[in-house]
Formats: structure tokens, C-alpha cells, sequence
């Protein structure tokens, strides 16, 4: 099975300042046929006014990873980690037996944009926070997230990258363009295949989810 989804295609909720476009069922938006895929629950993209953003709310069971695509986000959360995260870096948020957090544009000036993930966890302790910086073009390393996720970044830089193989994959564009197996994607466009990505190319980026 290979199926895309556009970027246009998906669900959206308007907030008070914020604008999220969602991969999957979430919130309000049910679809049965798109629960999920694999570990992945949730890939929302986050499109918040400056000064706006999400006050202190609680999660557990989950694995939350946030890559921030344009502007400043603040985050705080109940392990003490605090801070203003910017393009380039990934984060990880466990929660575990429960944490709480808040996330709001650091900037009284410019837009954020933000995607956050949250996958199924197995992490049933204390939660644990985590950032990486990735830089460069490539296939690029970031978070260790769960043993049945892996999450690379893709940035072919105009040339073509080899992706590992994986029993599933999912390939979520965060700038475009790109060709992923022959498949030409924008932003917000995505490839979930339970057949193995073999190549990546163009000049975008991409967030790529290697899973079990």
C-alpha cells in the first residue's frame, strides 16, 4: 500500500491565533479510516499569531516531537525544561506517568509555524525532554523517540539521498519541492507506504518516519 495525502486535503481547526492543519483524526475531525499509521497518532501543523499559543495542558502515554519551521517557540514544561526553540532544532517531549506544558510564540512580532507529532509510547516512568540540533544537508539523525519509530530529516539539497529500508514509512514534506520515489510533493504533502522508500530528491526538506 502507497498512498499520498495533500497538504490541502487535510482537516483544520481555527483557535484564538492559532490555525492547525491535521494529518489524521484529531479534536473535532473523525475520520475511521485515518486513525493513524504505525506508532504515529498525530502530525498537526501549527500556524500561531505572534504572541498567541497554547497555555500550560497536560499529556501522558505519548511521545510529543515538535520541529519548528518558521519564527520562535517557547516552550515550558512541568520535567523544568525551558526555553525558545527555533528552525533547525528537533525536540522530544515523553510524558510518561504525566506532564504538563505550554507553547506560545516567543516572538510579539512574527508568525510561527510550527508541526508537532505525537506517536504511541511505551515509556510508562517519569517524562523525559530532550532537544537536537540538525544541521546540514542529508539524511540527518535527530531524536531518539521510540523503539519502533525512527525520525530522520531529509534534505537532498538537489541531489538524490538512499533511504534506510523500513516494514513502514511515512514522508512528511515541510518544504518543497521534492520527489520521493517518482511522487512529486509540496509542503504539507505526505507518502505512508507499508513498502520501503528507496529515494529522496529536490531541494525541499522533509520529515521522515522510519517504523516498525
Amino acid at each position: 500500500m502507497r498512498e499520498v495525502r495533500r497538504g490541502g486535503e487535510r482537516f483544520r481547526t481555527d483557535g484564538e491565533g492559532t490555525r492547525t492543519w491535521h494529518s489524521f483524526s484529531y479534536g473535532a475531525h473523525y475520520d475511521p479510516d485515518n486513525l493513524g499509521f504505525g506508532a504515529l497518532q498525530a502530525i498537526n501543523e501549527e500556524h500561531v499569531a505572534p504572541g498567541a499559543g497554547y497555555d500550560e495542558h497536560r499529556h501522558r502515554d505519548v511521545e510529543i516531537v515538535t520541529w519548528v519551521l518558521e519564527g520562535a517557540l517557547a516552550h515550558a514544561d512541568t520535567t523544568g525544561a525551558q526555553g525558545v526553540i527555533e528552525p533547525g532544532t528537533a525536540q522530544r517531549l515523553s510524558a510518561g506517568t504525566g506532564v504538563e506544558h505550554a507553547e506560545r510564540n516567543a516572538s510579539q512580532l512574527e508568525p510561527l509555524v510550527f508541526v508537532q507529532v505525537m506517536l504511541r509510547s511505551e515509556h510508562a516512568a517519569e517524562p523525559r525532554y530532550a532537544c537536537v540540533d540538525v544541521e546540514g544537508p542529508g539524511l540527518l539523525e535527530t531524536v531518539d523517540v521510540a523503539a519502533d519509530a525512527r525520525l530522520l530529516v531529509a534534505r537532498p539539497d538537489g541531489g538524490i539521498l538512499s533511504v534506510p529500508p523500513a516494514p513502514r514509512t511515512l514522508v512528511h514534506t515541510t518544504r518543497g519541492p521534492l520527489v520521493v520515489d517518482g511522487l512529486e510533493l509540496g509542503a504539507g504533502d505526505e507518502v505512508r507506504t507499508d513498502e520501503p522508500v528507496e529515494r529522496v530528491a529536490g531541494h525541499g526538506e522533509a520529515l521522515l518516519w522510519l517504523l516498525r
